[in-house]
């Protein structure tokens, strides 16, 4: 099943955000101090392409850093992203089909506000150390 989800998510709105954060990272590549949200774009573009059978669990070695580089991605690249959630899950959200997929869309949404100190991990082992 997630994977005929996730091939309908693709098609209808998966790419288009994958894009968006693919832009965002690499905006944000540009200079040395925004690699590290550069490669956080990345890292949930690829979640955003494929959501389904994944989860996020926050990571228990991150601190103070992660709160601080949280706060700079909010003002950099977070509102934006997740304004795109926002707006793809309410057109989603308009058909019965689209119902499933809009509220996976409202669920990408915390993390492309506060991404650091997150880890995206497949659904079936979620308390899984690494």
């Amino acid at each position: 099943m997630k994977t005929i989800l996730n091939v309908i998510w693709l098609v209808l709105c998966g790419f288009w955000m994958f894009l968006g954060y693919l832009l965002a990272g690499v905006l944000l590549c540009i200079t040395i101090i925004g690699i590290p949200f550069g490669l956080a774009a990345f890292r949930i573009g690829v979640y955003a392409l494929w959501p389904f059978g994944y989860t996020v669990v926050d990571r228990r070695d991150s601190g103070a850093p992660s709160c601080v580089g949280n706060v700079l991605w909010l003002i950099l690249a977070g509102w934006w992203l997740a304004l795109g959630h926002i707006v793809t899950g309410i057109a989603l959200c308009i058909t019965i089909i689209g119902i499933p997929l809009g509220i996976a869309n409202f669920k990408l949404i915390p993390v492309s506000l506060l991404p650091l100190g997150k880890e995206i991990v497949p659904t079936d082992q979620p308390f899984a150390t690494r």
